[in-house]
C-alpha cells in the first residue's frame, strides 16, 4: 500500500507524472500514471495513455472491478476536473490520435496529496453512472445508469450517496441539454497542444455537489 497523504500540495508542476488513485472506503484501491498538463485555479488536467499500468491494493470490497487488466489499452484520454466537482470531463482519442467522444465521468470530487516518497497523487472514486458525447455532435447519451444501485447493494456508497449521484447526473444532462459544457475550452486541444487559456465564465452551481 502506498505511503500516507503528509504533504497536500498547491500545484502538480506541468510534465510531471502523479498517479491517479481510486480511494474507497479511505483505503486505495487501484492507480495507474498519468502526465499532467494543467494544473490552475480553473482546472486539472492529466493525459492518461495507452499502456499506463495499473496497481491495484488488497481491500475489504475485495478485486478492483478492472483487476482482471494490466494496464489501459487502446484510447488516449485528456482528463479534465474541477476543485469540488463530483465528476470529471474525459476527452478521448484513438491510436491514430484522432478525437472520437467526451465522457463526462461521475466521481468524488479529486483531493490532490503527495505521499513520503515524494510522489505526486489525487485521489478519487468513480461513481458508475457516465455520459458519452460523440464526436459527431449527435445527442449525449447514459451510461452505466444502474451502477449506483448496484454499489448500494454492494455496500459501497448508502442510499443517500446513490440519490446524490443520480442528482449532479441530472444537474450535467440539464446544463448539456442547455448547451453549456465548461470544459468548452478544451474542445479543440489534441496531445502534443499545450493547454488553453482558462475560461472566464462563471462556473455554474449547477454542476457542482452540494
Amino acid at each position: 500500500m502506498p505511503d500516507p497523504t503528509v504533504v497536500l500540495p498547491e500545484r502538480f508542476a506541468v510534465g510531471s507524472t502523479v498517479r491517479r488513485r481510486e480511494v474507497l472506503h479511505g483505503r486505495p484501491w487501484m492507480e495507474h500514471p498519468v502526465t499532467v498538463i494543467h494544473d490552475g485555479d480553473d482546472c486539472l488536467a492529466v493525459l492518461l495513455e495507452s499502456g499506463s499500468p495499473f496497481a491495484f491494493f488488497e481491500h475489504p470490497f475485495g478485486r478492483h472491478p478492472w483487476s482482471r487488466f494490466e494496464a489501459w489499452s487502446g484510447s488516449t484520454v485528456l482528463q479534465v476536473q474541477r476543485e469540488g466537482d463530483a465528476h470529471s470531463a474525459w476527452k478521448f482519442f484513438d491510436e491514430r490520435g484522432d478525437f472520437t467522444h467526451w465522457y463526462v465521468n461521475l466521481q468524488e470530487p479529486f483531493a490532490r496529496h503527495v505521499d513520503r516518497c515524494g510522489g505526486g497523487a489525487f485521489d478519487t472514486a468513480d461513481h458508475g453512472i457516465d455520459i458519452v458525447l460523440p464526436a459527431d455532435g449527435s445527442p449525449w447519451r447514459w451510461k452505466d445508469v444502474d451502477d449506483p444501485d448496484v454499489m448500494v447493494a454492494a455496500g459501497r456508497i448508502t442510499g443517500v450517496e446513490r440519490d446524490r449521484i443520480r442528482a449532479e447526473a441530472d444537474s450535467i444532462a440539464a446544463r448539456l441539454d442547455a448547451g453549456d459544457r465548461w470544459w468548452s475550452p478544451w474542445e479543440g486541444w489534441r496531445p502534443g497542444d499545450p493547454s488553453p487559456e482558462p475560461a472566464s465564465a462563471e462556473r455554474g452551481g449547477a454542476l457542482r455537489r452540494g
